[in-house]
């Protein structure tokens, strides 16, 4: 007879699966402020990015080339590490701001393109109105642009959350990092990866959803106008 050799204990999946239920929640949290940060990044990086100001533009586009011509794992390291002799930053608001300075570059460049694919003519005729520069792009320009932009933010909200677990190299305790820690007590590696890995999926998986539903959502307003 032909044995087999499993060496996987797939019932350790179950009962070690509300375990990560915490590591799930810092994972959303981190993830959260970190779009958070980028979005608010973003869109000022994006505005002066288009800026005809040469002081303004110059600077923006020089972080945009800076944070999107390095790994966010470098990015991590210097803000906790490489920080560490002027200030001391914590785990937990390093990999916040990491994540919220990486992603604002990325967000950056979806708002400029967004804002950019509108016509002209629509700033021109709001401003044929009496409408100043900034108040046309309040009113016409950025309402139509976020509309536009939904799609890449939602996959660079996507993948956000997946670069969150790079926070477990500096030990803050989200899902990867409480994957590895269960490893080495337990020593059941791939178990504790396999759950891991069906948190994030579970998570991406509804942001897809949300996403989309967003999306769904515009395009009706789009037709009911």
């Amino acid at each position: 007879m032909l044995n087999i050799y499993f060496p996987y204990n797939l019932s350790a999946i179950p009962e070690f699966f509300s375990r990560f239920l915490q590591a799930a929640w810092m994972t959303m949290q981190i993830t959260t402020l970190g779009i958070v940060l980028g979005l608010v990044l973003g869109l000022i990086i994006a505005l002066l990015r288009i800026s005809p100001i040469k002081i303004l533009n110059g600077p923006a586009k020089a972080y945009i080339w800076a944070i999107r011509g390095t790994p966010l794992l470098l990015q991590l390291l210097v803000i906790y590490n490489g920080m560490a002799p002027i200030v001391r930053i914590a785990g937990y608001p390093a990999a916040v701001i990491a994540l919220g300075i990486h992603n604002g570059a990325y967000l950056a460049e979806i708002f400029r393109g967004a804002i950019q694919s509108i016509d002209r003519g629509q700033r021109e005729a709001a401003m044929s109105l009496g409408m100043t520069s900034w108040q046309a792009m309040k009113r016409i320009i950025l309402p139509q642009a976020f509309k536009r932009a939904v799609p890449p933010l939602g996959n660079q909200f996507i993948i956000a959350l997946k670069d969150s677990s790079l926070a477990s190299v500096i030990a803050v305790p989200e899902l990867l990092s409480r994957a590895r820690q269960f490893g080495s007590s337990n020593f059941l590696y791939m178990e504790m990866l396999v759950i891991a890995g069906i948190y994030y999926l579970i998570m991406t998986s509804v942001l897809t959803v949300v996403v989309n539903y967003v999306e769904e959502r515009l395009r009706v307003s789009e037709y009911r106008a």
